[in-house]
């Protein structure tokens, strides 16, 4: 650009990041913690028909924070990049750690050569099965990945219900009903007010199940893990 209207580098992804970083915080959190039977996945989400959190293959979930037409288009290229991989090669060479590295590498070329970055943190999960550990990775808007251990937090106050999460922790994976009961006092503990049932977004991924992992739960499964 012309002399009157340079930024240096530096500050132009300093920009960009600050851009994104307001954008994901103005929606709520979204949390992955791992229980007993696999991995739990919880948001504060009122809406019944935009899920934040959805199956990506077998054992893998997808959730996304942020601006939802943007981590809504990340998600269908993963079903498709995972579809794919499984198709010319075999099922399981699909991981959740190839699929967040191509994540990593999609939110890092947006962040670093378009003028806008994408205004999304994501969580791509996959459950163990036959003795295999749990994998929860979080990519950020501009591609960083981090490989989390036991609970991941995104969007929102994401800091403060990570803490809250930590400070309530058991030496133990929890069952279900107790590992959900913490994430919902961690979101009422930051949102500083009741959160219904109806407002919850919960979904698991299941070792024990047969077949797909995935498992959404409705309104009534939720009160009747809370009764």
């Amino acid at each position: 650009m012309p002399l009157p209207y340079y930024v240096s580098p530096e500050q132009m992804m300093q920009d960009k990041a600050e851009y994104a970083k307001k954008g994901i915080a103005k929606g709520r959190s979204i949390i992955a913690l791992e229980y007993i039977d696999g991995i739990l996945l919880a948001a504060d989400n009122p809406s019944s028909s935009l899920h934040k959190v959805s199956e990506v293959y077998d054992r893998i979930a997808f959730a996304g924070a942020g601006k939802y037409s943007e981590f809504e288009h990340l998600r269908k290229a993963g079903i498709r990049h995972a579809d794919l991989t499984g198709y010319m090669y075999s099922r399981e060479d699909v991981s959740a750690r190839t699929l967040s590295n191509a994540y990593s590498q999609s939110l890092g070329t947006a962040f670093s050569t378009d003028v806008k970055p994408l205004e999304v943190e994501i969580l791509v999960v996959q459950v163990g099965v036959n003795g295999q550990a749990n994998e929860i990775f979080r990519i950020s808007f501009d591609g960083s990945i981090v490989d989390e251990k036991n609970l991941a937090v995104i969007g929102g106050r994401s800091e403060a219900v990570q803490q809250y999460l930590r400070e309530h922790a058991t030496p133990q994976p929890p069952t279900l009903r107790d590992g959900l009961r913490r994430c919902l006092a961690a979101l009422e503990q930051v949102a500083t007010q009741k959160i219904p049932s109806e407002n919850l977004e919960v979904a698991v991924l299941d070792r024990n199940r047969l077949g797909r992992k995935f498992k959404r739960l409705s309104s009534a499964d939720i009160s009747q893990l809370f009764a």
